[in-house]
């Protein structure tokens, strides 16, 4: 039970992590969804923050001036009817008495009065000293009151009323003003606008509030769209990525007659076309290679005769008519170039279907490698570094073919001495295969390994059959490895095989599954 809880919990995390995957590639920049998401957030944000200062500036506008054009329009009122009582030369305390009655409305203002009481000596009176005095009106207002205008057919009044909005401190006033015609005082309202400033305050909160709704909508609206449209497309990209794992009859569900049902509906076509073209290639690969391995099979017996016979001509050789000596000696030699070539053909055949296998044992590399070059007959030619001792889980039979490629094709087209090095770099062996010759021309190293590749098209005809390094890489591959073919600095090619050092389990599953099929004669094709 504790270890089921275990399992459930790791499949739990791992749940939440693949989701947390999913959620963060959700996120990039890159992403289309997101890219969705921010281009309607930012158009919803752009006209909800454009329709709230609208609004706003609208909804100022209007309460400012309602509240400017009834302060106004009550001070004026009550410059006519008390102001313009007053005496010519007023004193202070009828000037303060009168201010005072003048504020006691009901718009709430401040007032204050300027007259003289005899020529060049003003007098002031207010309705309330602590809340507006003669400081708080700005002297650009003043001018403009006492600016006595011309009076004309369009203009009947020397004196108008004037206003400006101001502050002090943190709140904001209006300060208006103007003067009683033939004579008299000139009269200042002063107003809070506090009021008016809450209440256009709420309504920016309330604004902000609606532009931020807003953008949470839209943000839930680009997602529902950004699910809608991107699921088809992620459901694409599944089946794409299916069909690049060669999961050819992959399909897609098509519904709808919009721009994604058509793409469905091509991705559909598409890969049924490059299915049949698939399975196609995949009848003509299977029918060539049927032919070669056919072929091959059938030429091995009378080649088997053929052979027989050219082993009797060849003991038979120095008793044989000079003049027929040389064309016995070259059947003999052409009989064997055909037997080799049958053998790698099939060999190849095998590689290509599929069918080869690993028969695995611990071999000791040195051992191997020196019974490859003794059973050659080129340890004259061959030198040596190995340590013995060192061992590794490999296929004997198909490492014997590789080495007898790699060596025999430097012993042909490089020339001796042919240096053979084995050692251990981590988890790998690695076996260096260095000759004495010229090198391999630079536009002939990427294809060395190709079958039946001539480095030059005036040998068309060699002794070897052009598959030699192609079926030690094939070798290679199977194992794990890797053959790699290049110049040494000082002269000559140098071929490195790279090899797994690995025991695991699954070598030994190898080992038990499948046994190879054939040999493959160890010999040097034209690759270089």
């Amino acid at each position: 039970m504790a270890d089921g809880s275990q399992e459930d919990a790791g499949d739990a995390a791992a749940g939440r992590r693949t989701r947390k995957r999913a959620f963060l590639a959700g996120l990039r920049w890159t992403s289309l969804r997101l890219r969705l998401v921010v281009v309607f957030g930012a158009v919803a944000l752009t006209a909800a923050v454009s329709a709230s200062g609208i609004a706003y500036w609208l909804n100022r506008e209007s309460v400012l001036s309602r509240t400017q054009t009834s302060a106004l329009k009550d001070f004026k009122q009550e410059m006519r009817d008390k102001a313009a009582q007053l005496p010519l030369r007023p004193t202070q305390p009828e000037l303060e008495y009168t201010a005072q009655q003048m504020a006691r409305g009901s718009a709430g203002f401040s007032v204050l009065l300027i007259g003289e009481r005899a020529e060049g000596k003003p007098v002031v009176g207010v309705s309330d000293q602590d809340a507006f005095t003669l400081d708080d009106v700005p002297k650009s207002l003043q001018t403009a009151v006492n600016d006595r205008q011309k009076v004309t057919s369009g203009n009947t009044s020397p004196y108008h009323i004037f206003w400006q909005r101001t502050q002090r401190g943190q709140t904001p006033y209006l300060v208006g003003g103007t003067r009683i015609v033939g004579g008299g005082p000139t009269g200042y309202v002063f107003l809070s606008l506090e009021q008016e400033r809450e209440d256009l305050n709420a309504l920016a909160w309330s604004l902000a509030i609606a532009t931020g709704l807003a953008l949470v909508g839209s943000a839930l609206l680009a997602q529902a769209a950004a699910t809608t449209v991107l699921k088809p497309v992620q459901r694409l990209g599944h089946a794409a990525r299916q069909l690049g794992e060669g999961k050819f009859d992959t399909r897609l569900r098509v519904s709808g007659t919009d721009e994604l049902a058509d793409l469905s509906r091509t991705f559909n076509n598409a890969a049924a076309s490059l299915q049949k073209k698939i399975d196609d290639m995949s009848a003509r690969e299977e029918s060539s290679r049927r032919f070669v391995a056919d072929m091959s099979h059938e030429l091995r017996t009378p080649l088997t005769a053929l052979t027989a016979v050219t082993e009797v001509l060849e003991d038979e050789a120095d008793t044989l008519d000079p003049m027929i000596a040389p064309a016995v000696t070259l059947v003999v030699s052409e009989t064997r170039r055909l037997n080799d070539l049958v053998e790698n053909l099939m060999e190849v055949t095998r590689f290509d279907a599929g069918t080869a296998r690993l028969v695995l044992d611990d071999v000791d590399v040195a051992d191997q490698v020196t019974a490859c070059i003794d059973a050659r007959a080129w340890l004259d030619a061959v030198e040596l570094d190995a340590e013995r001792g060192m061992m590794a889980r490999l296929d004997p039979r198909r490492l014997d073919v590789i080495l007898a490629n790699l060596i025999g094709n430097a012993l042909k087209h490089g020339g001796s001495p042919v240096r053979v090095s084995v050692r251990a770099v981590g988890r790998e062996l690695v076996i260096e295969v260095r000759d004495n010759g010229p090198g391999i021309p630079e536009d002939v190293l990427p294809h060395v390994f190709d079958r039946f590749y001539k480095a030059s098209a005036s040998r068309p005809r060699s002794e070897g059959s052009g598959l030699g390094l192609s079926i030690a890489m094939e070798n290679a591959h199977i194992h794990g490895g890797d053959i790699t073919a290049a110049n040494a600095p000082d002269g000559g090619a140098v071929f490195v095989l790279r090899l797994p050092l690995d025991d695991s389990e699954d070598a030994g599953d190898e080992d038990e599954r499948g046994h190879g099929h054939g040999s493959a004669r160890g010999e040097g094709g034209e690759e270089q």
